[in-house]
């Protein structure tokens, strides 16, 4: 016989856009949903879903009863690494022609489970995986849309349409991508001060009328409208004027954020802690490192899951790092070097041996909570940001793509907690901006500022009464139940 006490729980379908940024804050929303009463389908992609087997071993997959994993298949042919992300463009449009069907058969799946598995009562989907409110329609349940990255950015992509109408975009030729073009200021989106081309998500970067990416984004933003509400991992302080102009253009919008602070406050059963995200295996020894070293010494360098760079790129960053002098724990994904299976040259090994580390990816909240840690060489995603904002740590940008330049622009030059790697990469460079960052006027100045977010953040997040606790409750209460 079913447990009654299980088929009486609401029951929430969880899918994210397949790329570990995506992942890992869904993750940890459905990890809250749970604490707070849910039942949990968890659905990745299988190419995903393989690779957090991987991780994880089988094992985490049955931790907690009411925490299920599933995956649907994306219509894409095996990657030629079992181990990288996948094409992002080819993800995107196999999202719009491909998921929707798998999606309906796993949710029929479900309803008719003989199980103790409750009938599925809502859905929570990434922004950009749009296609599942047309099942939620069908079977009359809320789907609510979370999209993963910054306010700011989910703003920019809202008027790519506006950008395309006005003529700004598509690009006129690839040389307005260096000719200063990028410069030109758009004064018009309300909520955004002071932003140019340049710091829009990057998409636009395109003389493609047809491009793939930028007609993906206005479709996902006009479907986005039929939402039952959407979600930010985000806190009020920090994103107020993004955050006042997107909730007069979207559903009821909710600030859950830092979502990783939340679980930290909330998350207290330790079965339901152990569900991680990872997509690599992580390196538990960085810790112990760390450990050892002085408070405020060692310059974290990663550049998140997706972010490639040339051979050439990566050994100018290590002799920046070397040049400096400082301490560093640097994380070089196996898929970082474009065509290279070289790490690092072995004479940069050699003239950083007992002040350096190298892993292939960490346990980064806990990193960059770390005491040692007192600088962030970065690529901006969204998960990092955050995570250095609560840890309090100041940062070096490198945007690669999406909404990564939009989120430099602000910590740069609205929060005050960044410095921008401009042009090309180059070791005296990166040296000075190391050296700023750690010894500098304006690294004190970075420093205490990024303490001040921090503050926010906890305010935002610890206590019964925090800001974004109230909100989820409110979700749950006003949408999801």
């Amino acid at each position: 016989m079913a447990n009654s006490h299980e088929t009486n729980k609401p029951h929430a379908v969880c899918i994210p856009y397949p790329a570990q940024g995506h992942i890992t804050p869904m993750l940890k929303l459905a990890k809250l949903l749970n604490h707070k009463g849910f039942h949990i389908t968890f659905v990745n992609n299988e190419f995903n879903h393989n690779r957090l087997l991987k991780s994880h071993g089988a094992s985490f997959l049955n931790v907690v009863p009411s925490f299920r994993f599933e995956s649907i298949p994306d219509g894409l042919p095996p990657p030629s690494d079992p181990d990288a992300t996948q094409h992002v463009p080819s993800l995107c449009q196999a999202s719009t022609k491909y998921f929707l069907k798998p999606f309906r058969h796993l949710l029929r799946k479900l309803n008719s489970s003989p199980k103790d598995v409750p009938p599925v009562t809502c859905i929570i989907s990434d922004s950009v995986m749009s296609f599942t409110l047309d099942a939620a329609e069908e079977i009359g349940i809320p789907d609510v849309l979370f999209w993963t990255a910054s306010a700011c950015s989910y703003l920019g992509y809202m008027h790519y349409e506006q950008l395309v109408d006005k003529g700004y975009v598509p690009l006129k030729d690839q040389s307005d991508i260096t000719n200063g073009y990028l410069e030109t200021v758009i004064d018009w989106i309300p909520g955004m001060k002071n932003i140019r081309l340049r710091d829009l998500p990057s998409f636009i970067r395109t003389t493609d009328p047809n491009d793939i990416m930028l007609h993906f984004v206005i479709s996902e933003w006009a479907r986005a409208k039929r939402a039952s509400a959407f979600l930010f991992n985000t806190y009020d302080a920090l994103e107020k004027d993004a955050l006042e102009a997107l909730s007069s253009l979207l559903p009821p919008i909710y600030t859950v954020g830092p979502l990783h602070s939340l679980n930290q406050e909330k998350i207290l059963d330790r079965n339901l802690k152990s569900i991680q995200s990872n997509l690599w295996k992580e390196d538990p020894y960085c810790l112990e490192w760390l450990d050892c070293k002085e408070p405020n010494s060692v310059v974290y360098v990663n550049f998140g899951s997706v972010t490639v760079m040339s051979y050439e790129q990566l050994v100018q960053f290590a002799w920046g790092l070397a040049d400096s002098g400082k301490h560093f724990l640097w994380i070089i994904r196996p898929d970082l070097i474009i065509g290279k299976t070289e790490i690092v040259p072995s004479e940069f090994l050699e003239v950083t041996k007992g002040r350096g580390l190298i892993v292939n990816w960490c346990p980064q909240e806990h990193v960059l909570r770390h005491v040692a840690i007192g600088g962030f060489l970065t690529h901006n995603g969204w998960n990092s940001t955050l995570e250095s904002i609560s840890g309090g740590v100041p940062l070096i940008s490198w945007p690669f793509f999406a909404d990564q330049q939009t989120n430099c622009k602000y910590c740069c030059d609205e929060w005050g907690i960044g410095l921008e790697i401009e042009g090309e990469i180059v070791r005296g460079k990166i040296e000075r901006l190391i050296r700023d960052l750690m010894d500098g006027e304006k690294g004190k100045q970075m420093k205490k500022k990024s303490l001040e977010w921090k503050k926010l953040a906890e305010d935002a997040t610890n206590g019964p009464n925090a800001k974004s606790w109230l909100n989820l409750n409110d979700l749950i209460n006003g949408v999801l139940s």
